[in-house]
């Protein structure tokens, strides 16, 4: 794993990888997910899935605007029979430090019998200013511990990992030879956890760097990080096609 991960840092730092491609091969295909009556999905992460969701009983918000919103719109409709429940804990500016502090209250106890994580980019911004404990081994251990504790509490829930991405667009094109180094260790580190914890790996990268034959950056990501409406209906779409439902 070590010489990997400085193998993947050294290429990346003498420009040897191209421009803008995800470091990481597309996850298969997941098997698919068979949801019992009554199934709760949990979408967890940072402003991204937070979406501007309500914190109170408006259901007209209650999900936000993004990739989780859709994803509960598409699978509701199509399935009015199974009685879905849906659940959006996102929180704008969180990082793995921030999930773990909520994690018993917005994960454990809401008992999810699918859990999908979303985490990394506010980690890596925090690296980028030079904060301590940011670093992408300090990533992978509070990412590992946090997968851990969820494995230990909630056995029987299927995990889902999304990857951590960015296009270079605004504030992140400025430095991205710098931004694009260290989202991609985090990228390495997120799906190496996939596969040791047996969760679906969502390749989101992949899919925006796929979507750049169709439209420039501007079109997906409006400021490298956070997608626009045809962006959030790209992860939407990958999810689902990820998990097979």
């Amino acid at each position: 794993m070590y010489k990997r991960r400085t193998f993947l840092k050294g290429a990346i730092a003498a420009g040897a990888l191209p421009f803008i491609p995800s470091c990481l091969t597309a996850a298969p295909k997941a098997d698919r997910i068979s949801l019992k009556q009554g199934a709760r999905i949990l979408f967890q992460g940072d402003s991204i899935t937070d979406g501007g969701r309500s914190r109170n009983n408006d259901w007209n918000h209650i999900m936000g605007h993004g990739y989780a919103y859709i994803v509960a719109s598409r699978l509701g409709f199509e399935h009015p029979e199974m009685d879905y429940h849906f659940f959006n804990r996102g929180v704008s500016g969180d990082t793995l430090i921030g999930l773990t502090n909520r994690w018993q209250k917005d994960a454990v106890g809401l008992k999810p019998d699918v859990l999908s994580i979303l985490v990394g980019v506010n980690d890596t911004s925090a690296d980028m200013d030079g904060k301590a404990g940011f670093t992408a081994e300090a990533y992978e251990e509070k990412y590992r511990s946090l997968l851990q504790l969820t494995r230990e509490s909630l056995p029987d829930t299927r995990l889902v990992i999304g990857e951590p991405f960015l296009l270079p667009v605004g504030k992140i094109k400025a430095n991205w030879d710098k931004w694009n180094e260290k989202v991609k260790q985090r990228q390495v580190i997120a799906k190496d956890l996939a596969k040791e914890f047996n969760a679906a790996f969502v390749p989101y990268q992949s899919a925006f760097n796929k979507a750049l034959k169709k439209a420039p950056a501007e079109y997906w990501i409006w400021d490298g990080v956070h997608p626009m409406p045809a962006g959030h209906e790209l992860m939407a779409r990958e999810w689902m096609k990820v998990l097979n439902i």
